[in-house]
Formats: C-alpha cells, structure tokens, sequence
C-alpha cells in the first residue's frame, strides 16, 4: 500500500471512530534535564488520585525512558504497534495509582525520525485504541525534533519545563518560537522546575516573559513552581515517583496543585476536543508535504 492509500484508508477509520472527548497534553522543554519526565509521570499519578483514567504516552522515540524510571518491566513496545505485530493496546502498562504508559523503544536509532507511512501507522493505532481515557499525557523527547512539535502543535495544552539555567531558557524560547511561528500555536504554560523557592520561580518566569514578549507573539502562564527537593532524587535511585514515595514533600505538594489546575483545563467541546482531533493534526505536517 502507498503511503498516500496508508494515510487516507487511517483517516477514514478516524472518522468511524467514537468520538472520546479526550485533554491531551504535552509536555516539553526544549531541552534534557529539566525534569520533563519526572513531572509527566508525577502529575500523571496526581491527576489520577483526582479520579481521572490518564494515559501517559512516552513519545521520546528513540530514548525510553518513563519504564526506566519506574522499573516496571516492559515486553513490547511501540516500535511492535507500527510494524503491525500487536494493537496498542497491548502493548500499554500499567504504572502506580492505576496511570497507563505507552512505552517507547529505548537505544531504536530508526525510531526518533518516523517516516509519514509509520507516523500513519502510530496514528492509526491511536484511533483504534481501546482502553478508556479521560487525559493524554504526552511527555515529548529533549529538542525540536519533527515528532516534538507535531505532538505539542497537536495538544490542546503546552507545558514547557524549565529550569534556571540559560540554555534551558533558550532552548525553551527556540521551542515556543517554531511552535508559534510555524504551527500557530500562541499560548504555553511554563512549569518552573527545581528552583529554590517561589520567588526564583517567579523571576525565571519573568526573564522567560521579557524575552518572549518582546520578539513572540504569545501568552505565557506560569501553571506551577516546583521547588528543588532532594526527595525527588531520592525516589530516583528507588525507580519509583516521588508522588508515591514521598507524598507530602514540597514537590508533591506543588505536582498535586498542578494537578488540580490541570483538571480544570476547558478541554473544547467541539472536534478539537475528542481524541479525533488530535490525531488528524498529528498527521497534518505530512499533509503539508504533499504526502497526501
């Protein structure tokens, strides 16, 4: 099959398909090490003691590393779902507190870059899954990848994780400025990760607006300040969340206020708010290079 037939014989099982008012959204920072996992996961587990079905998707392609993190044993994975050996479905895991996990393949070079065939591929097994879901957490890889903003121009929210260091600051103004420029999208909520106090995360928000405001055209939010905490590193070398392990510390305490807010994200009452939605605008960069 053309990867033309692929795509519009998926497009039309898109639109077959029950419409599942699903929030998706994703998490990015622009660059590694500024906690993006981390806070996917933990909010991942906050929302669902809120009540909420979540499914976490690891969309770092090429690197997996949510599993890891949880050491929870994984036999297939997503590079099974698009060389059609098993539904996603199957493949999904269950994580603490009852969170599912679409686990990614790990050290896969030819996963990082899919080609608009296996980016079909993905697509499809999203429209075909069956397992309940109210939010879709997609924790993005490091970077700005073509998979990065297909996945974040797609969400309904954009979280972008930062810290305070500079490169994480303009790695994270480089992500909003293509994400605004070349896919439209104009509002993003900033997560300021392992800094000392409020204030500081407060000043990093503010040096992250001045740069943004003066040459973006977008809205920023700052949704949460995660203060550096050393039982996060703790939960770490146990391979468990510190949600789970250390509720009650400063950042649980500020995962769970997100959470909270998360919860209350409008998601759209029209097609862009079923899981439909999401998956055509998956596809659309494709569509833009005249694959279809």
């Amino acid at each position: 099959m053309h990867s033309h037939e692929l795509i519009d014989d998926q497009a039309s099982g898109l639109r077959r398909m029950n419409k599942q008012m699903v929030k998706v959204i994703s998490i990015t920072g622009g660059k590694g090490g500024v906690g993006k996992t981390n806070v996917s996961l933990n909010l991942a587990m906050a929302m669902a003691q809120l009540g909420k079905r979540v499914l976490v998707l690891d969309a770092d392609l090429g690197l997996a590393n949510c599993d890891v993190m949880l050491g929870l044993r994984v036999e297939k994975n997503l590079s099974h779902v698009l060389s059609g050996e098993c539904e996603l479905d199957d493949v999904i895991i269950d994580g603490p507190f009852g969170i599912k996990i679409v686990p990614a393949t790990s050290g896969s070079q030819n996963m990082t870059e899919l080609s608009p065939v296996e980016h079909a591929g993905l697509i499809r097994a999203f429209s075909e899954l069956k397992t309940p879901v109210d939010v879709l957490l997609v924790d993005t890889a490091a970077g700005i990848s073509d998979m990065v903003l297909s996945f974040s121009r797609a969400s309904q929210d954009v979280v972008v994780v930062v810290c305070d260091e500079p490169s994480s600051i303009t790695d994270a103004y480089a992500l909003m400025k293509i994400l605004s420029r070349d896919h439209g999208v104009e509002k993003f909520k900033i997560v300021a990760n392992m800094v000392r106090n409020m204030k500081e995360g407060q000043e990093l928000f503010a040096k992250l607006s001045r740069v943004t405001d003066r040459f973006l055209d977008v809205s920023l939010e700052l949704v949460a300040t995660v203060p550096y905490d050393e039982n996060v590193r703790k939960a770490a070398r146990k391979q468990k969340a510190f949600i789970d392990v250390f509720p009650k510390s400063p950042a649980s305490m500020a995962v769970k206020g997100l959470a909270l807010k998360a919860i209350k994200w409008p998601v759209p009452a029209n097609a862009s708010g079923h899981l439909e939605f999401f998956l055509e605008q998956l596809l659309q960069p494709h569509a833009d290079q005249g694959v279809v």
